[in-house]
C-alpha cells in the first residue's frame, strides 16, 4: 500500500492573517518612506525661502503646475478626492485603482514640499487603503474581507506616521468603517503590529520631542474652555474648506485655478511663513519656547493670524488642486490655539498654567472636532509626543471639542456629501 500524503489545507482565517501581515508591511513601509522623503524635501525647500523670499513667489506655482501635468498625462486625468474615495470603496462595490498609490504618494509629496498648506496624512490614508484593496482582489477567498484589508492598510499607515498603533486601529474604526468584527480586529491588529515593528527596527523618533510637565487640576476648567473654542474653530475650518473648494470648482479653466491658488499661497506665506507645508516645523519651534514665551500684542496678533489664516490657505491649496486634507491643519491650528489660550489666561487671569501642555491638548481637541474621532485624536497625540501624562485632560477635551463641533455642524469635511445626499 502506498502511503498517502496528507495535504495541509490553509484555512480562510490563516489566509486573512497572511494577507494582513503583508498589507501591514507594505503600508507601513510606504508611510515611513513618504514621511521621510516629504520631511527632507519640505525642509530643504523651506530653508531656501528663509534665505531668499522670492522662492515663495514661485514654489506654490511650480508645485500646483507639476501636480496638474502629472494628473493630466500620467494619472488618467482624474482628480484625487481624498478620504471620500475610501468611503466610496468601503460603502459600495467600487474599487480603489492601483494608480491611487503613486498618485497620492507623489502629489502629496509635491503639495507639501512646495509650500501647499496641508499634510501627507490623507495621501497616506488613501494610498495605504489602495494597498489593502489590491490585496483583496488578488485571491477569491479574500474578496469578502475587502473592508477589513482596506482598514488594515489605513491602520498600518497611520501607525507608521504617528507611532501609535491604537490611533491606527481607532482611526480605521471611528472614521472609516464604524463597524467592529472579529475579522476587523485580526486584520488591523496584525497590520499595525507589523507597522509598529518597522518603526522600532528603524528607531523612529516621535514626531515631537518634548518633556511634558505634570498638569494641575486647576487647569481643567481652562482645558474645557479650550475644547469648546477648538470645536468652534473646527466648524470654521470645515466651512472654509467646503466654501472655498466650491468656489474653485466653479472655475472651468485649470490654469486660472493654479494661478489664483499659487498667487494667494505666495502672498500669505510671505506674511506668515509658519504656514508653509504641514507647519510641523513651526510647531516644533514653539513647543521648545512655549513655557518662556511672553504675551505681547505682536505675539497675540501673530498667533491670531495663524489661527485665522490656516483654514483659508489650506482650503485654497486643496481647491487649486493640491493633495491633502484637514488632518495636519487641525493639529497645527490646535497647537497655536492652545498656546494663545494659555497666554491669555496667564496674562489676564493671573494663573500659572503650562502653555506647553495647552499646545498638546489643543492639537488633540482640534483634531477630534475636525474628524469627529475623539479616541483617535487622544491616542494619536499621545503617540506623537510619546507621553501619556496628559491622558485624562486629553480624554475630556477631545469629547468636549467633538460634542461642541457636532452641536453646531453635524457633518465634517469627510461626511458632507454623504449627509446632504441622504437628506435629499
Amino acid at each position: 500500500m502506498k502511503n498517502k500524503r496528507k495535504q495541509y489545507v490553509i484555512t480562510t482565517w490563516q489566509k486573512l492573517i497572511i494577507a494582513s501581515l503583508l498589507v501591514g508591511f507594505l503600508a507601513g513601509a510606504l508611510s515611513i518612506s513618504l514621511k521621510h522623503i516629504t520631511e527632507h524635501f519640505e525642509a530643504s525647500l523651506f530653508e531656501k525661502t528663509l534665505i531668499n523670499k522670492l522662492y515663495l513667489l514661485v514654489f506654490p506655482l511650480i508645485g500646483l503646475s507639476v501636480i496638474y501635468f502629472l494628473r493630466h498625462y500620467l494619472f488618467k486625468k482624474k482628480e484625487n478626492k481624498g478620504i471620500k474615495e475610501v468611503f466610496e470603496s468601503t460603502q459600495s462595490g467600487k474599487n480603489l485603482a492601483a494608480y491611487k498609490i503613486p498618485s497620492h504618494f507623489v502629489n502629496g509629496l509635491i503639495t507639501v514640499g512646495f509650500g501647499g498648506s496641508t499634510g501627507i496624512e490623507v495621501s497616506t490614508v488613501v494610498s495605504t487603503a489602495a494597498i489593502g484593496n489590491i490585496a483583496h482582489k488578488k485571491e477569491r477567498f479574500l474578496r469578502k474581507y475587502k473592508n477589513e484589508l482596506i482598514c488594515a492598510g489605513i491602520a498600518a499607515g497611520i501607525t507608521a506616521l504617528f507611532s501609535s498603533p491604537l490611533a491606527g486601529i481607532l482611526f480605521a474604526y471611528e472614521v472609516i468603517t464604524k463597524k467592529m468584527s472579529k475579522s476587523f480586529v485580526i486584520a488591523t491588529g496584525l497590520s499595525v503590529t507589523v507597522a509598529y515593528s518597522l518603526l522600532l527596527l528603524m528607531n523612529e523618533p516621535p514626531l515631537f520631542k518634548v518633556a511634558i510637565p505634570l498638569w494641575k487640576w486647576k487647569a481643567i476648567p481652562y482645558f474645557i474652555v479650550l475644547g469648546i473654542i477648538a470645536g468652534l474653530n473646527s466648524v470654521y475650518l470645515t466651512k472654509c474648506v467646503l466654501v472655498i473648494k466650491k468656489l474653485f470648482s466653479a472655475v472651468k479653466k485649470q490654469s486660472y485655478k493654479i494661478m489664483v491658488g499659487a498667487l494667494s499661497l505666495s502672498i500669505v506665506l510671505l506674511i506668515l511663513p509658519q504656514l508653509y507645508g504641514d507647519g510641523y516645523h513651526a510647531i516644533k519651534e514653539n513647543l521648545e519656547s512655549a513655557n518662556t514665551l511672553l504675551f505681547t500684542l505682536p505675539v497675540a496678533l501673530l498667533l491670531l493670524g495663524i489661527i485665522v489664516m490656516k483654514p483659508i490657505i489650506t482650503s485654497i491649496t486643496l481647491g487649486a488642486g493640491g493633495d491633502g486634507g484637514v488632518f495636519a491643519p487641525s493639529i497645527f491650528i490646535g497647537a497655536f490655539l492652545g498656546l494663545l489660550v494659555a497666554l491669555l489666561v496667564n496674562t489676564f487671569l493671573h494663573e500659572d498654567i503650562i502653555p506647553l501642555n495647552f499646545m498638546i491638548v489643543g492639537m488633540a481637541a482640534m483634531l477630534s472636532a475636525s474628524i469627529h474621532a475623539p479616541l483617535t485624536a487622544l491616542f494619536l497625540v499621545c503617540g506623537v509626543v510619546n507621553d501619556y501624562t496628559l491622558f485624562f485632560p486629553l480624554l475630556i477635551v477631545c469629547y468636549v471639542a467633538k460634542i461642541t463641533s457636532k452641536m453646531i455642524c453635524p457633518y465634517n469635511v469627510y461626511t458632507y456629501k454623504e449627509k446632504t445626499a441622504h437628506a435629499r
